[in-house]
Formats: C-alpha cells, structure tokens, sequence
C-alpha cells in the first residue's frame, strides 16, 4: 500500500499546485504573443499565488485540528456554561421578553451596601481573572500559530495527503529526515528514542559535521514509519533546543518539495495536460480570430495531438490546398535566404531533407517522416502537440531527445507571420537543426537541466533557450550566422538580426539567462556564440552551479533518465565508460598501425 501512494504522490503534489489559470492578459499574462520566456514567468507567479493558497488552508485546516485536540472536555465545559446561565436567569426576574432586572431586597440597607461591596469586589477578582485567561489564551494561540508556523511545505503536503483518509495517515512510508544537533552527538539518543515511541524503524543514519554556525553536527536519517507519526515526530523534536533544525527530505525517495518530472519518455504523456487554449478563441488581433472555418480546424488537429499517447504511430494530416499554399510561400522566401544567412549545419541538413524528398516547395511533409529522417539521424522523435506546452513540460521533453511539435498551419491571410509558433515554424525553424548531431546534444543538455530545476530556474533556462534555439547567432568565417529557429522561419527579423542595427554580444548562459527580452519587436540584443560546442561546454559549467541536488543522466537504450544519487549507480556509469574508453583506446591503436 505505501508504494501505490508514494507512486502516485508526485504527480498528486504537481497537479496540486498546476497552473488552472488560461494563457490570457485578463488571467496576468504579460503580453499578447506567446513565448516560452512569458510562459516560464507567468507560470512562476500563478504557481507562487496557487502554493501560497494551498499551504495557508493547509495551516488552517492544522490550526482547527490543534484546537479540537487541546478541548478534550469540551463538554463539560458546555455543561458548566449551561448551569451558570440557569443561576443567572433564578438571580434576575423577568420584566419583559428576554428582560432581566435584578430584585429589590426590601432588607436592611447597611446589609445591602455590603453586599453590593461585596458583590462588587467579586465582580473586580472575576474582571482580574477573566482578564489572566484571555492573556493565557492569547499566549496559547500565538504558541500554536509559532508552532504552525515552523511546518515546512514538505510537512504540509503530507498533511495534506494523510488527512485523504484513516488509510493513507496510517499508511507507511520510506522518509528521510535532516536534524541540526546544537549540542554534539549526545543528543542523538534522543532522536532514536522518539523515533521508536512514533513507531517508526531507522534503516539508515550517517552524521557530518556542520558547516552552520552554532550546528556541531548534521545527521541524516532514513527511516519507516506512518506518515501521521512522521508529522507527529517533527513537531515533537522541534520543541527541544538540542535541535537546531529538522527538515523532511524525501518520501519514498522521492523528493516531496522538488518539482515532479518524468523518468521515462512514455510519462511525456503526463507533460501535455497544461496545454494552453487555442489562441483564436483568445486573440482578437489573432489572424483567424473571425474565420468559424479556421477556428474549427484548429480545433480538430489540437484534438488529435491530446488524443496521442506514447508508443502510438504519428497521426497523418490531410492538408488543404490553402494551408500547402502557405507552405509554399514561406518555403521559398527561407530557401532564398539560406546559402546567405544560415549556418553551415542548418544549410547541410536542409539539403538532405531535400534530397530525401522531405522538404518540397508543393506539399507540407508529414510530422511522421520528419520523425523518422531525425531519429536516424541523431535519436531525436517527436510527438504532435495541441498547442503550446508550458515552458517547463516543453524542456522536460528535450531531455528524452523528444520535439513535441505543433501540426497546425498559420492562417492563409498572414502567411509571413504567425502570433504564435506553428507547424511551418518547426519544420523550417526547428527541424533542420534537429538532425544535427552537436546541436541536437545542446538542445538535449538544456532539457536534462530542467529536470528537477525550481521555477526560478527554469525562468532562466526559458530565456538561454529564447536567445539560443530561437534566435541565436553563431560565427562562420568571421561573419555571423543565424541557427534560431525564430529567425530562420522569419524572414524580417532574420535580415534585421544579421544586420549592424542590433547590438551583438558574446553568449555566456550567466548574463544570458536574465536577459530581458523585447516581445512585440525585433530583438535589440543578440547572442552571438563562437560554435556549438563552445556554446555545450559554457552552458554545462553554467548549469553545474544550478541548485538541483543531484545529477541526471538519459539512457538512450532504455529511454529512461537515471538519477544518479547513489554510489552504486555512480559504478555502474564508471563501468560503462570504462568500456567506451577500452573501444576509443582499441580503435586508436589500430589507426596507428601500418596498413599491409
């Protein structure tokens, strides 16, 4: 039972915090052309208000529990309330409805004066106490609230997830457990001690000491145990000042606070449920905003793209005569521009395509030949997609050498501009690069790095990719070349950014990534990098400073990406080096030798 909910608890955490909020400026979107650099920035914020949200109902909901617990004779209290109030309606008479005076004793005055002193000093010790509760009540809250207070996201998840049902608070889990001790080792008893009053099993414990100040040590414990009594355990150890931190790292092994991302190129399936909606609907200014027809079919292809699942042949597109019109347009102005403007790599893939009869100026290739022509070519496949992805499911997919392209096609009145990427813009823009090896390595490298990166991060790593696959420049022969994909598929700004009107800068991924950007005209700044593999080799020293604790890598056989935290996994990687290293070292020595 444990592992069929941590299995599910990732995605359950993700969707928890999933952007429900439509790509529109009346929903906070900065501008009204879509981009990958907006779409990370305005998922950043609407995840940051939804976290903010969840985790506050979370306090409340742990706030009214605390309170129940605290009154456990509540009714007696009820009782007590009930007899005072009998006494007090015998003590006044009824004048009137719901009108209580006090009789008039008709006894002696000097009496009545001092029960009047008397009943007023009893009134004074009641003001005086009642005043000492509502302080000691007061000190209580803040206490609580203190303690709440303290409960960190990881925590309130879990409270979350144990308040499902009886079965899931009592159901055990695989936790990891971070606790600062303050006063050495002496006080790791304690920690054992109540580990086994809450039930739980320590399978794992190491200790380092700690690079905090007022920390001498840092130990690390793995345990089982109930998932209540995890949250039961954290409070109680957060009471003693022996301890100057705890934190819950991991349930399950799998890290509660860190982003889910998928392990395999068939959970891609699981990366496409935050589609945007069709920009037509949205967009007056959008080219096919009035067309009912055009509309209507961009709905039917955005169909069939949330219809597909991994595994499946590519669904065919029957393009009309329109769309392959508009095709032809924009084929012939970017092959003009080509031998001229484009990088080396991006011109000798486009004439392979072309050879192979893929890229024809009377017909838009289907995505599943260009499928095949890549995956032969450099291990790259794609899969349709309705629309844009959020910038965070689009990167995870680079990271399985996975495009998820649109099929869609530009409308007919606008065939030199599109507000949004289509399928003209992938095929011309994005394929030819994708069959080369360097660059489809590069492309790869910065969906890896996405995977497990903060939203922060992943803010940065939409912008290096805005300034690289979508409108990087590179140096040939000491002139500049363009290879982004914007400006191979844009013949306006592809002559602009080329030109001596914008400014020209070196890429380096540190400035790079937080770069602003200009959305509605032509970039003033561009990034101009001295080949792909220098690009490779700045952007991995970049991104090994990234916050992400652990390294992953993608194994092509298994189409699986490989966490690699443990030392067991790290020989098994030695080993398969070892072996390429012995094939390198093999081949070398036979190249030295004469041929007979």
């Amino acid at each position: 039972m444990a592992v069929s909910v941590a299995a599910h608890s990732a995605p359950k955490n993700r969707e928890m915090f999933a952007i429900k909020k439509s790509y529109s400026i009346e929903n906070g979107y900065p501008s009204r052309r879509r981009s990958l650099v907006d779409d990370a920035r305005f998922e950043s914020s609407v995840v940051k208000q939804t976290k903010k949200v969840v985790l506050e109902e979370a306090r409340l909901k742990a706030n009214d529990g605390s309170e129940c617990r605290d009154i456990p004779n509540g009714e007696n209290d009820e009782n007590e309330e009930e007899e005072q109030e009998v006494d007090e309606q015998e003590y006044y008479v009824e004048v009137d409805d719901n009108v209580y005076v006090k009789p008039y004793d008709g006894g002696n005055d000097h009496q009545r004066e001092d029960n009047e002193k008397k009943d007023e000093d009893e009134e004074k010790k009641e003001e005086e106490s009642e005043k000492e509760k509502e302080e000691e009540k007061v000190e209580v809250e803040e206490e609580k609230k203190s303690d709440d207070s303290e409960l960190t996201e990881e925590e309130m998840i879990l409270q979350n997830a144990a308040a499902v049902s009886e079965e899931a608070a009592n159901a055990v889990i695989k936790a990891a457990l971070v606790v600062r001790l303050r006063d050495g080792m002496g006080s790791l008893g304690r920690i054992l001690k109540a580990i086994e009053t809450y039930k739980g099993v320590v399978i794992h414990l190491e200790s380092r000491q700690s690079h905090e100040k007022d920390i001498q040590f840092d130990v690390l414990i793995k345990t089982e145990i109930a998932r209540s009594s995890l949250l039961q355990l954290c409070r109680s150890l957060r009471q003693s000042m022996a301890f100057g931190g705890i934190t819950v790292l991991s349930e399950n092994s799998v890290n509660i606070k860190a982003p889910w991302f998928p392990k395999h190129a068939s959970e891609l399936d699981n990366c496409n449920h935050l589609m945007t909606k069709y920009e037509p609907d949205l967009d007056m200014n959008h080219p096919g905003f009035a067309d009912q027809e055009y509309r209507a079919r961009r709905k039917m292809i955005a169909e069939v793209a949330f219809a597909y699942k991994h595994g499946d042949s590519i669904p065919i597109i029957d393009y009309t005569v329109v769309e392959n019109q508009t095709w032809q347009s924009v084929f012939n102005v970017v092959k003009d521009l080509v031998p001229k403007h484009a990088c080396k790599e991006y011109r000798i893939i486009f004439d392979k395509l072309e050879k192979e009869g893929i890229f024809t100026e009377h017909r838009i290739p289907q995505l599943q030949e260009m499928n095949d022509f890549l995956h032969k070519s450099t291990g790259f496949t794609l899969r349709p997609a309705a629309g844009l992805l959020t910038s965070r499911d689009f990167l995870y997919s680079l990271a399985f050498r996975v495009f998820q392209s649109t099929q869609y096609v530009r409308h007919g009145n606008s065939p030199m501009h599109t507000p949004e990427p289509d399928y003209i813009h992938e095929m011309l823009g994005h394929m030819p690069l994708l069959g080369d090896p360097s660059f489809a390595q590069f492309s790869q490298e910065i969906g890896l790095a996405s995977l497990g990166a903060s939203d922060e991060e992943i803010e940065k790593l939409s912008t290096v990719y805005w300034f690289t696959v979508e409108f990087g420049l590179c140096k040939e022969n000491n002139e500049v070349k363009a290879y982004g994909a914007g400006l191979l598929s844009a013949y306006g700004e592809l002559l602009h950014a080329v030109s001596d009107t914008p400014e020209h800068r070196p890429f380096e991924p540190e400035k790079t990534a937080v770069q602003p950007y200009q959305d509605q005209e032509y970039q003033p700044i561009y990034y101009v990098a001295e080949s792909f593999e220098d690009a490779k080799e700045k952007f991995r020293r970049w991104v090994s400073n990234m916050s992400r604790p652990f390294e992953v890598r993608y194994n092509p056989h298994t189409e699986r990406v490989e966490i690699l935290d443990s030392v067991e996994k790290l020989e098994s990687l030695v080993s398969q080096l070892n072996t390429e290293v012995l094939h390198l070292t093999n081949a070398i020595d036979k190249l030295k030798k004469p041929l007979c």
